[in-house]
Order: C-alpha cells, then sequence, then structure tokens
C-alpha cells in the first residue's frame, strides 16, 4: 500500500534541503547543482561563501571561481565554461545570479535541460534568485524533470526562535555584551526576523549599550522598527488610551514618507489580528492556541493578547470596518489626501474608544 505525501501547508517550513546543505558543507561533501532562493539574503549569501572556501582554493579563484549575471546569459556559453577543467584545483564553482530558468527562450531552455542530465562531476554550478521569485513551471516538463532529479533546490527562510535567539546572542557576545531570551524577542519583533537586516541593528545596540546586557531600552534608543512593530505600538497606544503616543507615532510614519496606502493596509491586518485575539480571550483561548490558528508567530501573539486585554470587541469590529471604508476610498478616490485620512481614521478609533 503507497501512503500519499501530504501536500504542503502554506505557512508550513520546508527547510529538509537547508539542513541537507548545510551538513554537507561541513562534512565537505557539498557540490554539484543548486538553486537558492528565499528570502533570508544572509544565509544565502553564507552559504555561497561557504561554497566557495570549500571548493575552490585560496589563489585560484580567477581560474576556478566565475560569478555570473542571468541577464543576457547564453547557456552555450554556461556549458563551456563548466566544462572548462579546473586548474590547480579540484573543483570549478559558477554561480548564476537572478537568471529565471524557466523564462528562456525555448533552444536555451533545452540545451539548459540537456546540459542538467550531465553536469561534470568537478563543477559545483548555483542559481541565485536573488531579486527575482523562484517559480517553478510545471508545465515544462523535461525541465522540471531534470530539476527534480539532478539539482538540489534550497529556500533560505527566516531563522526559526531556537537558532536565531542563539545567533542574535553569540553577535552579542562578540561585541562583549549578552542579551537574555525576552530581549532578543523583542528585538525580533521590533526589527524583524531576517538575519542581514538584524545584523546592523545588533551592531548599532551593541556599541550603544552600556551595561553588560542588553535592555529594551537600548534597543528602543537606536534601532530602526519595521512598520509592523511601529504600528503595533500605536494600535496598543489606542488600545491603552494613550492618544498622544498613537499619534505620535502615526506623525513619526507619516515624517518617513511612509505610502499611507502601505500603512493603511498593515493597520487593517493587525486590527483584525487585535479582533481575532479578542474573541480568543472571550473563548478562554491561550496565546498559543491563536498563534496556531491564525499562523501568527507566538511572541506577536502573547503581545497581541495583551493589548486585547484593553480592548472591547464591538471596538475592534468597528475600527477593521473603518479601515475597510477607508482602503475603498482611498483606492477609488482621485486626489484623497492620504495622510489626513489616516489622521482622521486615527481620531474615529480614539472616539469610539
Amino acid at each position: 500500500m503507497v501512503t500519499k505525501a501530504k501536500p504542503r501547508k502554506k505557512n508550513e517550513r520546508n527547510d529538509g534541503p537547508y539542513k541537507k546543505l548545510r551538513a554537507d558543507l561541513k562534512a565537505g561533501t557539498a557540490g554539484g547543482v543548486y538553486i537558492f532562493h528565499g528570502e533570508e539574503t544572509y544565509l544565502r549569501q553564507d552559504s555561497v561563501a561557504k561554497l566557495r572556501a570549500l571548493l575552490v582554493p585560496e589563489g585560484c579563484e580567477e581560474f576556478n571561481y566565475h560569478p555570473l549575471e542571468g541577464k543576457g546569459l547564453q547557456v552555450q556559453a554556461l556549458v563551456e565554461m563548466a566544462e572548462a577543467m579546473p586548474m590547480m584545483a579540484e573543483n570549478t564553482l559558477i554561480t548564476v545570479t537572478d537568471c529565471d530558468i524557466f523564462k528562456l527562450p525555448a533552444d536555451q531552455r533545452d540545451r539548459l535541460t540537456e546540459f542538467l542530465n550531465d553536469v561534470p562531476p568537478y563543477c559545483c554550478l548555483v542559481f541565485i534568485y536573488d531579486t527575482i521569485p523562484y517559480k517553478p513551471n510545471g508545465s515544462m516538463r523535461k525541465l522540471t524533470a531534470a530539476i527534480k532529479k539532478y539539482v538540489e533546490v534550497v529556500e533560505f527562510l527566516d531563522s526559526e526562535d531556537g537558532p536565531l535567539l542563539n545567533w542574535i546572542r553569540l553577535h552579542f557576545q562578540d561585541m562583549g555584551k549578552d542579551i537574555r531570551r525576552s530581549e532578543a524577542q523583542y528585538l525580533i519583533f521590533t526589527c524583524g526576523r531576517l538575519m542581514a537586516g538584524l545584523l546592523p541593528e545588533i551592531e548599532k545596540i551593541g556599541a550603544y549599550a552600556k551595561g553588560d546586557f542588553i535592555t529594551q531600552e537600548d534597543i528602543d534608543a537606536v534601532a530602526s522598527p519595521i512598520l509592523e512593530a511601529e504600528l503595533f505600538k500605536m494600535i496598543d497606544a489606542v488600545a491603552g488610551r494613550n492618544w498622544d503616543q498613537a499619534a505620535r507615532l502615526l506623525g513619526n510614519l507619516l515624517a518617513l514618507k511612509t505610502e499611507p496606502v502601505q500603512i493603511l493596509y498593515n493597520l487593517g491586518m493587525q486590527l483584525r489580528q487585535l479582533w481575532y485575539a479578542r474573541i480568543a480571550l472571550d473563548r478562554g483561548w491561550s496565546s498559543d492556541k491563536l498563534a496556531s490558528v491564525c499562523g501568527m508567530h507566538s511572541y506577536r501573539a502573547k503581545l497581541t493578547m495583551q493589548a486585547a486585554r484593553r480592548a472591547d470587541p464591538l471596538w475592534c469590529r468597528e475600527a477593521v470596518r473603518q479601515c475597510q471604508i477607508l482602503d475603498r476610498r482611498m483606492k477609488s478616490e482621485r486626489g484623497a489626501d492620504g495622510n489626513a485620512e489616516l489622521k482622521l481614521l486615527l481620531a474615529r478609533l480614539g472616539v469610539g474608544r
């Protein structure tokens, strides 16, 4: 009896290929053909650097490491480069950045498919999707089959809590500082989960902090918060009837020239989450159950539940409705003053409290 594999859920992680790549790099057995894609650029760049260090000896880069741009790529030139024997080394490494292989002309695609079936064993080839998304096209059956058989497709996802928290702590320790778990979670909430974005924030905070341990005040003093964090603080201020704080946060966002439509979209999304959290509280749910049902991160679900305790269910529902009304008006009316409309919305939310 054959058991069918369960389809991957929308928010389900598939980091098996990344873990295999990491194990192969550690064992010194990495190689072959890869497709690297995903939003975590830090991990992706780090993996390319480790492949280069493993496969290309120092001093041999000019002959055996070939970084190519995908725009205007001719597959035949790539094949000739790959088939050239390495010089003074055992391997060659070729990286191709931002080449959508499924959008190549038919003849180029056929040549690539043929090549993937017979890549020289000494050549490691990496297709890097940096500024373009990786979107497989199953209708191109021959290329899809070749990728499935010969290519390791590695998606670089944002790190799960344990590894990311350890990574943050190690970077602070390199600067002679330390950080507790709660403050590290607050840093992730404030600045996002991507390592490429966190690294410069860690450097700023570590240079600013005077004590041995990083505090929330240190983070608030110098970190550059992401839009979602600022809007959450604004909603929390409204729920707590702190109108001055809410108005100040909105003013900061508008001063940074953030698009009003973008602010409204994220505001509406977070108000819906607050409403869900209020309903969850009334049903006796825990923050973990809210996180599971709504696909929220556990730390964010905990903060949202805390804010929801100060919010009235009817107000939450009306706040979401007001966002929907304003969204339709801003998208349909020409010449609408988005900044003024957002300020008016905030005033309406305050009256409703």
